[in-house]
């Protein structure tokens, strides 16, 4: 289970003691993050609020800033990616391990402290190695009330952008698409006589 708990939270502290990346499994993209979109930010902070006195979680994804007409390389945030079986008190949020999908898009993660210290606890630092970008939003969830770490558990900037967010479907392909492929194949569906 993948745990971050918000009580006795510090400042960060150097990680001298770090494991190098390459006994990291490497989940996440290593894309340049440019910013995060103002509307996904918005979002993350009103799951917060709602969830509230219990901590809120999430993980972040990310599209091509191209695709977002930025002419710019790297990525932005515009996702925020909700792990099924996530349970939540008010001292922590705890993903299922086994729910967390090998997302190509994803980049990091975000979580809120109820108690509004905007700083990693010692917890949230074990699991911010994973994902180049790690949000913290703090009660009350106003605009201002959220930080941004890396994955040494550093503060970092991380600009909000104003881009439009296309609409994608979680499906890019239809049953069309899925009869013309077994059909291609020799295979066809149970009780499809006509073919």
């Amino acid at each position: 289970m993948l745990s971050l708990l918000s009580h006795s939270p510090r400042l960060p502290e150097p990680l001298d003691g770090r494991q190098p990346d390459c006994f990291t499994m490497r989940l996440f993209r290593s894309s340049e993050i440019l910013g995060i979109a103002r509307d996904t930010l918005r979002f993350a902070r009103e799951a917060s609020e709602d969830s509230h006195p219990n901590e809120y979680m999430g993980l972040l994804r990310a599209d091509d800033a191209r695709k977002l007409d930025l002419d710019r390389r790297g990525q932005v945030i515009t996702d925020v990616l909700i792990i099924p079986g996530t349970e939540s008190t008010p001292q922590s949020a705890t993903m299922q391990s086994n729910m967390i999908p090998n997302d190509r898009k994803a980049v990091g993660s975000v979580h809120s402290h109820p108690n509004g210290v905007l700083q990693p606890s010692d917890t949230d630092k074990g699991t911010f190695h994973t994902g180049d970008v790690h949000i913290i939003i703090g009660a009350p969830y106003g605009p201002d009330d959220w930080r941004a770490f890396d994955s040494s558990s550093n503060p970092r900037s991380l600009d909000v952008l104003d881009v439009e967010i296309p609409d994608e479907q979680f499906f890019d392909f239809t049953q069309a698409d899925i009869d013309a492929e077994l059909a291609a194949e020799g295979r066809y569906l149970s009780g499809d006589d006509d073919r």
